[in-house]
């Protein structure tokens, strides 16, 4: 998928957010990127866990995958919450990085697991 339109949605998704000032439209907006934040986040983890517990190696590359989208999620929920000014910079500081560390252990699980041979599955 060609990267500006991952850009164009993004700043579509800023406008958005950013249309009205009064509180309690940027209250609305602060809980629907702080809920969207703790699924992804949430999510991550819990897919990790059911791909440890994987009947077959179809279904570790799938958890595992999931847990990859979520990962990249949570970065986007990060970077749009900190651009609208929705939360402080302050108060996540590191959420971004430790959020794309993540993502890339966590396709580094991925990409290894598709490569390596099948135990009869």
């Amino acid at each position: 998928m060609p990267r500006d339109i991952q850009e164009r949605a993004f700043a579509l998704a800023l406008r958005v957010v950013t249309l009205e000032r009064d509180d309690s439209f940027r209250v609305t907006v602060r809980r629907v990127i702080v809920e969207q934040l703790v699924r992804a986040a949430t999510s991550i983890g819990a897919n990790l866990e059911e791909a440890t517990g994987a009947q077959s190696k179809a279904d570790f590359i799938a958890r595992v995958g999931i847990a990859r989208k979520e990962a990249r999620e949570v970065q986007f929920w990060l970077r749009l919450g900190q651009e609208a000014g929705v939360v402080q910079a302050a108060d996540w500081t590191g959420l971004l990085q430790e959020a794309e560390e993540v993502s890339r252990v966590v396709s580094a699980i991925a990409r290894s697991a598709k490569r390596s041979p099948s135990r009869g599955d």
